[in-house]
């Protein structure tokens, strides 16, 4: 194995952000079941220091592919293209007006201790970031758009943030 192989031919799989989370994960076990520091125990330090670098890579790796945000973030990266995320903030007005009224309504279903609107709300934006995702596949698999998909990876941060903090105003009202 090459230590500076990209995660997609370390697991074998094809640089596509659609991606066949069956074969992904055969292919992060297959790999940390030749890997897996315990078979290195009684080896030398450095084949035992190797092991575990190996399958901290292959964590690391099944981690980045594992995740739609991650994956759309690493493929770009290996074209060469910064999502400017920290930079770029600039979203449509309709995206952030869309956005307001989610997160009103999260402090409303809050403030009424209503877990069915936090649900539901939770519900919305999953659906929402589901679009975005395959809006993504679309962009990075079919038309090669790289500053269209930095625009959707930035729109769906935003969206993953959101469902977290739903996540966390759910589970307060339940705890």
């Amino acid at each position: 194995m090459d230590f500076n192989q990209d995660f997609f031919t370390l697991f074998q799989l094809p640089r596509r952000f659609a991606l066949d989370r069956t074969a992904l994960d055969a292919a992060y076990r297959r790999i940390q079941g030749e890997v897996h520091p315990d078979r290195f125990a009684a080896s030398p330090e450095a084949e035992r220091r190797l092991a575990l670098q190996w399958a901290t890579r292959a964590n690391e790796a099944h981690q980045t592919l594992r995740q739609p945000l991650a994956r759309a973030r690493y493929l770009l990266a290996l074209a060469g293209v910064d999502t400017a995320e920290d930079t770029n903030t600039a979203m449509p007005a309709e995206f952030l007006m869309l956005q307001m009224e989610w997160r009103e309504a999260m402090m409303d279903a809050r403030a009424a201790r209503d877990a069915d609107a936090l649900e539901t709300l939770i519900r919305e934006v999953r659906a929402d970031a589901r679009a975005l995702e395959a809006e993504l596949a679309v962009a990075l698999d079919d038309s090669g758009d790289f500053a269209a998909a930095a625009s959707l990876v930035r729109k769906l941060r935003f969206l993953e943030k959101l469902e977290a903090d739903l996540g966390e105003a759910l589970e307060a009202l339940l705890f």
